[in-house]
């Protein structure tokens, strides 16, 4: 299979120039004119730049766009205002016969990059509204957030101006194939230089395109180690969703989602609301699903993303929110959200004997240049607790809860300490009944069209995986 070649941004910029066909607009706010200067630089710039601007100072800012409430300038909803005022202004003005073949874009982008004491990283949100073609009715749209990682803002204008050529060049020639235009995005640019943490694509073109399985590529791509999604499906920024919010999180395959999940949850979240300053209001759920756990599930080491759809659906269904993560361990998982509680919130696992038994075993941090304590540094912060599920060992005919659970004589001092300074905390309120539950037997009944074990999952999910045949479930027909 022959190698494809990677345009470099100015050769992208040239083949979009010479192309009749698509004419637009730049307008870039808090890193210069970035984008646009690689169009001009490239040659031929008349063929596709109507107009460039940058409205740097607010209150030219709110004249153009409208002033926003909250008086934040680098956000999703300033990017939309943007987009909608510009391709409106494109339609308006440029009306003349000679324009009637061109196919509109707008391109914009509104960011912050770091500042002098290196205190504010950059991020922004960066978008293009497109047509393909000239008399298309709607136009399509991409958008998405970037966090910037170089360490000067010289650089972090470099690589948003490449950014954007990549994106428009994606938007044109790689519509079809959305997969591969969200790769494209890095053409020329290397992961440690910005994150994409979100993407959303709509509009015509992209009428199809689940944007979940999107931001799911930017995990899988490792451009990106979190994606976020409500209960409705919709993806959503981490920044915005836990920022400064106390978050209580679980983890687990859900495949399917059970009633010892709902449990686990419900007994965890009992104790956690115990908490001072936590509350409904200020506190946000996460049911985890880690990146590994999707390709495990998968065929052959292959991600299974109707597999990964049918997860989400179902705890959509039950209202929570989705967190798809490329954190196999806990520590990181809890490291990613200090950057948002700021050690000012709390953090509470819910968790199972086996998870905890690894979390103590030592080899499972062997990488670590300061192995387990360097993990239990940035897993068991200040405001971070572990809540216990039991576990019922049938052999034995033991409860396994937090007091009398077996780790290894190099750590047992360790987690008696964690254990009585209260960071590990047992669930009691659970359903016995519940702890001989086990997922593998219930994904062999389904796939079986046995009977008996609808009981073992919550109010609808039963339903839900029997309507829309989940999980390998089939009808089976009797004829008599």
């Amino acid at each position: 299979m022959a190698l494809e070649q990677v345009l470099t941004p100015k050769q992208k910029a040239l083949e979009i120039n010479l192309n009749p066909k698509i004419y637009g607009s730049f307008a870039e706010i808090g890193a210069g004119q970035e984008t646009v200067r690689f169009f001009y630089r490239a040659g031929a710039a008349s063929g596709t730049v109507a107009k460039a601007m940058s409205a740097y100072d607010k209150e030219m800012s709110d004249s153009i766009y409208g002033v926003e409430e909250n008086r934040r300038y680098v956000t999703q909803a300033r990017l939309k205002k943007m987009l909608d005022h510009e391709m409106e202004l494109m339609k308006e003005r440029l009306i003349h016969d000679h324009y009637k073949e061109k196919a509109f874009f707008t391109y914009a982008n509104t960011v912050t990059t770091i500042d002098y004491s290196k205190k504010n990283e950059g991020q922004g949100w960066i978008g293009l509204r497109f047509k393909l073609n000239a008399e298309d009715e709607k136009a399509n749209e991409i958008i998405f957030h970037v966090k910037f990682k170089e360490n000067t803002a010289q650089l972090q204008q470099e690589t948003l101006g490449v950014l954007g050529v990549n994106l428009i060049y994606g938007a044109y020639y790689y519509h079809d194939n959305p997969r591969k235009l969200i790769k494209s995005l890095y053409d020329t640019l290397d992961k440690d230089q910005l994150e994409i943490d979100m993407i959303n694509f709509r509009g015509p073109q992209f009428k199809y395109v689940d944007n979940r399985l999107m931001s799911l590529q930017l995990v899988k791509n490792g451009m990106t180690d979190v994606a976020v999604f409500n209960p409705q499906g919709k993806n959503i920024l981490p920044a915005d969703l836990l920022y400064k919010k106390n978050i209580f999180a679980v983890r687990g395959s859900f495949r399917p989602f059970m009633n010892v999940n709902m449990d686990m949850f419900k007994g965890g979240l009992e104790i956690f609301k115990q908490e001072d300053d936590v509350r409904t209001d200020n506190t946000e759920i996460l049911f985890e699903i880690t990146l590994s756990n999707l390709i495990a599930s998968g065929f052959e080491g292959e991600l299974n993303e109707r597999d990964f759809l049918d997860r989400a659906d179902i705890i959509g269904s039950l209202g929570y929110n989705v967190i798809i993560s490329n954190f196999s361990e806990y520590y990181k998982l809890v490291d990613y959200f200090s950057k948002f509680t700021r050690n000012q919130t709390k953090v509470g696992l819910a968790m199972g004997v086996n998870n905890l038994l690894e979390i103590f075993n030592e080899q499972y941090y062997a990488d670590l240049p300061g192995g387990i304590m360097e993990a239990f540094g940035k897993l068991f912060k200040k405001n971070v607790k572990v809540y216990l599920y039991p576990y019922l060992d049938k052999e034995k005919d033991i409860l396994l809860t937090s007091k009398n659970l077996q780790v290894s004589d190099s750590v047992h001092e360790l987690y008696k300490y964690f254990l009585y300074n209260g960071r590990i905390q047992d669930i009691l309120n659970y359903n016995r009944g519940y702890l001989d539950s086990y997922s593998r037997r219930i994904l062999e009944k389904i796939a079986n069209a046995e009977q008996d074990w609808e009981n073992e999952c919550p109010e609808g999910v039963a339903d839900m995986i029997k309507d829309r045949g989940m999980f390998g479930y089939k009808l089976k027909y009797i004829l008599e």
